[in-house]
């Protein structure tokens, strides 16, 4: 595996999940193949699960690891074509992606949607500069349009914690203050359309994903419906899409707080396990009630972003 993007990158799934298990029992029993190998990690975002728990995942398979954050401790990084670099940004990716490759033998980037043009972010463009320039491995740690670390630990958490073969599972939008990208749902939708679940999203009319991560899901856009008998909640917002009016793109075009999960929301389940990818803004996407209940598998989930971690990478290291 020299790149790691999609649910397609990372093989079978069922392969996968018993990858995941056998590092989570042992993550150290690696370590070997990371030996006199580098990662480097790239951010042009904030982050704090994706961070230390891929830094965490590269030092039990024996890697050393530099972390640059491009906005904090590098020059000001020029990502267009044919510009004249008149203004504050000093170096051009096109450089600045070789030299990085120097310095080490596999790359995972972090580089979030400008919600302003859904084109340039759905062709993964920043991305994509480093897959064909870097000369080495890469994966996301995010990127404008999917999340595969978290998709990949939620998963892994779902397989853990289910009491049926085939569980519910619902992807249900909920309000927030800031326009945010759609990463985490489209690869939540995607990577649960690849597992042995039944998946439901639901979300406000016009909040509609693109078709290409929705696959076979059901869509309802009545909430209520959609939780009935749910044995997971996945609760996320994410910014106008821009499928069904593409002057919407990156917008919040509804605010409805009757969305915000909380314990009337979860009586409609079957006593359904509660998940978001966190950071999460209680009040806005989840009550406290909720998110404190023995329900919730915040943490568990956070957890096991580390284990997803090691399987990426340790297949990245026995493909070198």
């Amino acid at each position: 595996m020299r790149t790691f993007i999609n649910v397609e990158d990372i093989g079978p799934i069922e392969k996968a999940l018993a990858e995941a298990q056998e590092i989570k029992n042992d993550r150290f029993k690696y370590q070997h193949l990371g030996k006199n190998k580098t990662l480097m990690m790239i951010f042009f975002n904030n982050s704090l699960r994706t961070r230390l728990s891929t830094q965490k995942a590269a030092m039990n398979l024996g890697m050393n690891v530099i972390v640059l954050d491009v906005n904090a401790g590098a020059w000001k990084l020029e990502t267009e074509r044919g510009v004249i670099m008149d203004g504050d940004k000093s170096e051009h990716l096109l450089e600045a992606i070789p030299v990085m490759g120097c310095y080490c033998d596999m790359i995972g980037v972090r580089s979030f949607a400008g919600l302003t043009d859904r084109e340039y972010d759905y062709a993964e463009t920043v991305l994509q500069q480093f897959i064909k320039y870097s000369g080495k491995p890469v994966f996301a740690m995010e990127t404008a349009t999917v999340h595969p670390l978290q998709a990949f630990a939620d998963l892994i958490t779902i397989e853990e914690y289910k009491t049926v073969r085939r569980p519910k599972v619902v992807l249900t939008w909920a309000p927030h203050c800031r326009a945010l990208p759609q990463a985490v749902p489209n690869s939540f939708a995607q990577w649960m359309n690849a597992a042995n679940v039944d998946l439901v999203i639901t979300h406000p009319e016009g909040y509609e994903l693109d078709p290409k991560f929705v696959g076979n899901a059901k869509v309802e856009y009545d909430q209520r419906k959609a939780f009935e008998g749910a044995d997971f909640i996945y609760a996320k917002n994410w910014s106008n899409p821009g499928v069904t009016n593409p002057d919407d793109y990156g917008k919040i075009t509804s605010k409805d707080m009757s969305w915000t999960v909380d314990t009337a929301h979860m009586a409609w389940t079957n006593n359904g396990k509660f998940m978001h990818c966190l950071p999460v803004r209680r009040g806005l996407i989840v009550t406290d009630d909720v998110i404190e209940s023995k329900n919730s598998l915040v943490i568990p989930e956070a957890a096991n972003r580390e284990i997803s971690c090691s399987v990426v990478i340790k297949r990245m290291l026995e493909a070198m």
